[in-house]
């Protein structure tokens, strides 16, 4: 599992990461505000761990902003306040939940286990739309405007992998591994491709049956790191 820890501590960030290493875990660090929400927007995480006291932008601004663009990645935030008004605030703002310092390292490792559980109960949802693209997971159809459309194999899992991470930038080498997996093809230009076809398709369809292009998805280039899925009312 990939982590974000955000944490001006570095010492203390430092620490956690060689606890959360020895665990499996791969994690990037940021130690300021700013950077973090940076790195949340432009890569993929399964988890994301924030503290409150940050520089330039708090904790709390930065898990409003995730959520206010729709950013569903769990979020667990980290504090010296234990006020319940200090927790009451950090779950309104879009936490999933809230560790006091100073904490156990046994408790915080289960707490991003239960996080993790969630994340993949999310995923199980078998059924996600945006815009007027609708995909079945178990049956692996796909539906452009309530209608039947048909896609190839890595086509499929291509979408899909946007399609549950909408507005989310992806990373080239994150959907190589994720669409491919150990079958990675040597051509790395695989992921331009498939996009390449999968964004005709979704243009002809958009055009074949006369739908307003507010409503249609489109798979955005973020040049230099991957892709993002924009748009569809």
């Amino acid at each position: 599992m990939r982590l974000l820890l955000i944490e001006d501590e570095v010492r203390l960030a430092k620490a956690l990461q060689q606890t959360f290493s020895e665990h499996h875990y791969i994690v990037d660090l940021a130690h300021d505000g700013a950077t973090g929400l940076d790195l949340a927007q432009t890569d993929t995480y399964d988890i994301i761990l924030v503290d409150v006291m940050l520089p330039n932008m708090s904790g709390y601004e930065v898990v409003r902003k995730l959520r206010k663009t729709g950013h569903a990645t769990p979020i667990l935030m980290l504090t010296a306040r234990d006020a319940v008004d200090d927790r009451v605030e950090g779950l309104d703002a879009g936490a999933d939940d809230y560790l006091v310092k100073p904490f156990a390292t046994k408790e915080l490792l289960a707490r991003v286990r239960a996080l993790s559980r969630r994340s993949g109960e999310m995923l199980d949802v078998e059924e996600v739309s945006v815009g007027a693209i609708s995909i079945d997971s178990v049956s692996r159809s796909v539906y452009v405007a309530g209608e039947p459309y048909s896609l190839t194999g890595k086509e499929f899992q291509l979408l899909e992998l946007f399609m549950r991470n909408p507005n989310q930038v992806l990373p080239k080498e994150l959907i190589l591994d994720r669409v491919w997996g150990v079958e990675a093809p040597m051509d790395r230009n695989a992921v331009e491709i498939y996009v390449h076809f999968l964004r005709k398709k979704m243009d002809k369809v958009r055009i074949d049956r006369k739908i307003e292009l507010a409503e249609m998805p489109v798979i955005e280039t973020v040049r230099g790191v991957g892709y993002a899925l924009r748009g569809g009312k």
